[in-house]
């Protein structure tokens, strides 16, 4: 895996916090939170994709497939979380709540399982690539 550099890894870093505040600030329904979460998202995300594997391991590869995957969640969630403030789509009430309202927490669950997942075997399988050499 390509490493990041320290300013690389500091953005990484301010924007998983960022996420994890937004998140927390969204609970409490402050009218900032989904905002300073879209950030920390964006962030995050952008850092991660600069994180390529240029190696032939299918497994890796793989992994890294469903980690982009949970990245695409991640920025879903934001995008729900912005449209969760008010009916921004202009939807009929009912259809609002049932598509819309507070659907950011499923996709942001599913999107921090995925990664958790990928990140714990992308580590295991790099380590294993690294004693085969």
């Amino acid at each position: 895996m390509r490493q990041l550099n320290k300013w690389q890894t500091a953005v990484f870093l301010v924007g998983a916090f960022l996420m994890v505040v937004g998140a927390g600030l969204s609970v409490l329904a402050w009218k900032g939170a989904p905002y300073v979460f879209s950030v920390g998202a964006l962030a995050f995300v952008t850092m991660q994709m600069l994180q390529r594997y240029e190696g032939t391991n299918f497994v890796i590869r793989r992994l890294r497939r469903i980690m982009l995957l949970s990245d695409v969640m991640f920025l879903l969630s934001a995008l729900l979380m912005i449209a969760n403030m008010g009916n921004v789509f202009g939807l009929s009430h009912l259809t609002y709540i049932e598509y819309v309202y507070n659907k950011w927490v499923i996709t942001l669950l599913i999107a921090a399982i995925l990664q958790l997942y990928s990140t714990h075997r992308i580590g295991n399988e790099l380590e294993k690539e690294a004693k085969k050499l």
